[in-house]
């Protein structure tokens, strides 16, 4: 993988909110890093998020509060000479690319304009429409408020406890996240909720769907991700290797319920998966990286 040196990145897609604090879900604090239970504490608590949501998290949380961030240092950090060699400016780049594809790709695919969603950079705790989030759920997406929310700590777990090491991987979880934000604008995700409300015994079925279904939109992504360019016209990504694909479906299978429940040494049990197994992970992200078309992401439509 490649990103274009000359390509601008704008931080205004961006909301840093690190330094900033927040509350636990629901008020009951999950152990993070740097204090209460340091690394270890994070990893555990990032596997058990991961089982009731965490990446591609996007049900309501309890309670609630919003805050803006200061992005001035990260504005000066991304304009200097070494923008890429620094972890968020790479990852605002990513969101950058994710945008424009999507900015292009929803009016053409759904008939639908693309209303951009901000990626909040947080530290440790974040309050957000949703209610108040610590680093434990991982990355996720507040309907609520339409915001991405990330602690970029996330990807040291991703690459050191869950195995998933490829720079590639980091990509793919904006991706992800943000194929959520296309279904809460699509209505896909209102509708999910309503099912689930009406069939409660299908609820994690119902999600499970959701989930796969974000992570085909993130397949369909990486394949277009080459064509994406900033607001002068520059592309953002030079070149993606079939390397770096094949990182992203390494995540995918690395983060599967079954494979979240066996590390954290749990029953394997498929009625319980929200996600979707290892294996059915890396099939819908395969499914949208092959067809390269959103439109074949109808997780919904195909059992």
């Amino acid at each position: 993988m490649q990103l274009n040196e000359n390509a601008q990145i704008d931080t205004s897609q961006v909301d840093d909110r690190r330094g900033s604090g927040g509350g636990g879900i629901g008020g009951i604090p999950i152990p993070i890093g740097g204090g209460r239970g340091g690394i270890v504490g994070l990893v555990v608590a990032v596997l058990v998020a991961l089982l009731g949501g965490g990446f591609g998290l996007n049900a309501a949380l309890d309670g609630g509060g919003d805050s803006t961030g200061d992005n001035t240092s990260l504005e000066q950090k991304c304009s200097a000479d070494d923008a890429l060699q620094q972890l968020d400016c790479r990852n605002t780049l990513y969101v950058n690319s994710i945008q424009a594809y999507w900015q292009a790709e929803l009016p053409r695919a759904f008939g639908e304009q693309y209303q951009p969603s901000k990626t909040v950079f947080f530290s440790q705790a974040v309050n957000t429409a949703c209610g108040g989030a610590d680093s434990g759920v991982g990355p996720f997406y507040c309907p609520a408020d339409d915001l991405v929310y990330i602690d970029l700590s996330f990807y040291r777990v991703l690459a050191d406890q869950l195995g998933a090491e490829g720079e590639f991987a980091q990509p793919y979880v904006l991706a992800h996240e943000y194929g959520h934000h296309v279904q809460d604008l699509l209505g896909t995700e209102a509708q999910m909720r309503r099912q689930q409300q009406r069939d409660p015994g299908n609820a994690n079925a119902l999600s499970v769907k959701l989930e796969l279904q974000a992570d085909c939109y993130a397949g369909a992504w990486a394949r277009n991700a080459t064509g994406t360019a900033d607001a002068g016209g520059q592309k953002i990504f030079t070149s993606i290797s079939e390397q770096d694909v094949q990182q992203a479906i390494d995540t995918a299978e690395k983060i599967g319920d079954d494979a979240i429940s066996e590390r954290a040494n749990r029953p394997v049990n498929p009625d319980e998966f929200t996600h979707g197994s290892s294996a059915q992970r890396k099939e819908w992200f395969t499914r949208g990286y092959s067809s390269g078309d959103p439109k074949a992401c109808d997780t919904f439509g195909n059992g």
